[in-house]
């Protein structure tokens, strides 16, 4: 298992972590496969989205904002990070991606995605990789 630290500079964002994962791919000498990136935090999430247009990770992070405000009166959880626990559980803290001839088997404008809901943090992400 190969740990990728992700460093966050906002309360919410998402950092492009694909090169990371394709490297952990090149050292494990994983061939023919599949990975499974697993983020160890219940206030960030992990996602594969595009890659080509920056709007669309703003509209996601706009969107998710909507559903589940910052600064809603109602929560009741202390630690006032409500708003990330349910968005990290609305994107999910896992994502499997194919590996074939070494290579992660991504769309044409797919990337993964660390989601952070709750930063600027100093994060990690799992990454285990399984041969067929």
């Amino acid at each position: 298992m190969i740990t990728i630290d992700v460093k966050t500079h906002q309360h919410c964002q998402m950092v492009d972590v694909t090169g990371e994962v394709q490297r952990a791919v090149r050292e494990s000498g994983l061939q023919n496969g599949y990975v499974i990136c697993f983020v160890t935090h219940t206030t960030a999430g992990v996602t594969i989205q595009e890659n080509a247009d920056p709007d669309v990770t703003r509209d996601l992070l706009w969107k998710l904002e909507q559903l589940a405000p910052r600064n809603e009166p109602e929560y009741q959880h202390g630690e006032g990070n409500s708003d990330a626990h349910i968005k990290s559980s609305l994107v999910g803290c896992a994502q499997t991606v194919l590996v074939s001839d070494g290579r992660l088997v991504l769309g044409t404008w797919q990337a993964v995605y660390f989601c952070e809901f709750d930063g600027p943090r100093h994060r990690r992400m799992l990454v285990k990789c399984i041969s067929d």
